[in-house]
């Protein structure tokens, strides 16, 4: 039996891409991956993740798909999508990608059947079994891989990004001050980085509105 894991990285930051990333592998040789250290990548040092990027690559069948801040902000300006539609139908669109008998996502939504049955939807093979599961990538080491592509991707293209312009804005979450910083000097400097649709970015843009208004 052919399974596979489906994981993303980087859906909550204010900066930068989402990467979504599925693996694949004879469910007979999972066991594989355990042996060569793979396991849920917040759990793994950078260097670690970084070491077992390429392992991965070569013990399993894998698609990586990025969306870019703006395809991000598009999805969530469309009035029928929302941020976890947009993780589905890209869940999707991996699935449809690659050949297995079962699939294991990584679920975002608190409604986990409702959540299911939407990718089931778009997913072209009904005979795959799809599970959504909260934790998916600390419970299952396929999921695990997935996790592990996705991140070091994210990172790589984050570090890309940084020397493009220049500049360190931290990891690009909301809850980093060097990243809020950044964003308040740098918002419209370099506005293509940005998620324009995240509460912070707009809070920054208004605010930064009224106090050019102030100053006539």
């Amino acid at each position: 039996m052919i399974i596979a894991g489906v994981e993303e990285a980087g859906r909550g930051p204010v900066i930068g891409p989402m990467v979504m990333a599925i693996c694949t592998i004879d469910e007979s040789e999972e066991e594989r991956l355990s042996n060569i250290g793979v396991k849920d990548s917040k759990l793994l040092t950078p260097l670690k993740r970084e070491q077992l990027f390429d392992q991965v690559k070569e013990i399993c069948s894998y698609e990586i798909i990025v969306l870019s801040a703006s395809e991000i902000d598009d999805a969530l300006n469309d009035e029928f999508m929302n941020l976890n539609k947009l993780e589905a139908v890209t869940s999707a669109k991996l699935i449809n990608s690659v050949k297995m008998d079962k699939v294991i996502l990584d679920c975002p939504s608190n409604n986990i059947p409702v959540y299911t049955n939407y990718v089931k939807e778009k997913v072209n093979d009904k005979n795959i079994e799809v599970i959504a599961e909260h934790k998916a990538d600390l419970n299952h080491l396929i999921v695990g891989a997935a996790s592990i592509l996705a991140k070091v991707t994210r990172d790589r293209l984050i570090e890309e990004i940084k020397r493009k312009i220049g500049e360190n804005f931290g990891s690009g979450y909301p809850s980093d001050p060097l990243t809020v910083s950044f964003l308040r000097s740098n918002w419209k400097k370099h506005e293509k980085i940005f998620r324009k649709t995240w509460a912070t970015y707009k809070k920054v843009a208004v605010n930064s509105a009224q106090k050019g208004l102030g100053e006539y």
